[in-house]
């Protein structure tokens, strides 16, 4: 089932496609992408409906918001399933199109009752994030020490010694890093900006020392963008991770893969509440993805029983 597919509809389904797009263009704050999805998703589901009421017949029933039921919409939901073999969040993704398609019926008189209210969503396992292997972290650094610039080494370093998200260290200020022969905290605000302290070890103490004297006198940010001064953006700080990355030959690499490897290498050792409060998490749930085993760890442990 290709999403780059555009199915034929009868006039009547046609129309009423084009009455949802219409709401849409004119009572919805929608970018160009999210609009294309929920129009190409329900015209999906039109064209299953039209084609499966055709069968048996001699003349094709059109599609009529009043002519689906709610077992319509579980039966497609089976196809999207067992046919068209797609993945749940796929699958949910069309699903949810459908749920604001039939709101959007209620809401306008064209139904009585919504059929897609009580469809449940496919149940999906959440995967764990992606896990740096000791090899890439190796390759990753040995890449940026070889090739990269004192800030750039200082970046990778920083991020896979502290676990900051992307956002946080791009907000670095230097007034925010407090450092000792023996200690060191940065002082940190993440999400929603609350505010906490992350403490420095010793190997991001030592990059540092090597960085900040060869800062401008007037920088405030401690990752200060090489053209402008102002803070290094998120988008910018992608560009350098993914530059490394090539470089060691890591695939998909996100700064944000730097955070999970920090958060995956503390929980082996670290109470998840300590860890919590490092990494800034609400909730011990959110922590608790980094004591799940990865692929590999699951391959080895069924090896363990294996025969042969």
């Amino acid at each position: 089932m290709s999403r780059a597919s555009k199915p034929t509809l009868s006039e009547t389904g046609q129309l009423a496609l084009a009455q949802f797009e219409q709401y849409l263009h004119e009572e919805e704050d929608l970018s160009a992408p999210t609009l294309r999805n929920y129009l190409s998703d329900v015209r999906q589901f039109m064209a299953w409906c039209e084609s499966a009421w055709e069968e048996g017949r001699e003349v094709g029933h059109p599609f009529t918001s009043v002519a689906v039921a709610t077992p319509v919409i579980t039966r497609y939901r089976s196809f999207l399933q067992t046919e068209a073999r797609l993945k749940p969040a796929t699958i949910n993704r069309y699903l949810i199109s459908l749920k604001r398609y039939f709101s959007w019926a209620v809401d306008t008189g064209l139904i009585q009752r919504d059929p897609a209210k009580v469809v449940k969503l496919v149940e999906q396992e959440e995967q764990p994030p992606r896990h740096l292997t000791d090899q890439e972290e190796n390759a990753l650094v040995a890449a940026v020490t070889a090739g990269g610039n004192v800030r750039d080494r200082t970046l990778i370093t920083l991020m896979l010694h502290t676990g900051l998200r992307a956002q946080e260290v791009c907000r670095l200020k230097i007034e925010h890093v407090h450092k000792g022969k023996r200690s060191g905290v940065l002082h940190v605000h993440g999400k929603r900006n609350k505010y906490r302290e992350v403490p420095l070890n010793a190997t991001a103490r030592e990059v540092l020392n090597d960085y900040l004297p060869t800062l401008p006198a007037e920088a405030v940010y401690l990752f200060p963008s090489e053209k402008t001064g102002a803070a290094l953006t998120e988008r910018a700080l992608g560009y350098v991770i993914k530059k490394y990355a090539d470089l060691a030959n890591v695939k998909d690499l996100s700064p944000h893969d730097l955070r999970h490897r920090f958060g995956y290498r503390m929980a082996e050792s670290v109470p998840l509440h300590r860890l919590a409060q490092i990494m800034g998490h609400d909730s011990l749930d959110t922590t608790m993805i980094y004591i799940r085993g990865t692929k590999a760890d699951l391959q080895k442990e069924v090896e363990k029983i294996a025969w042969a």
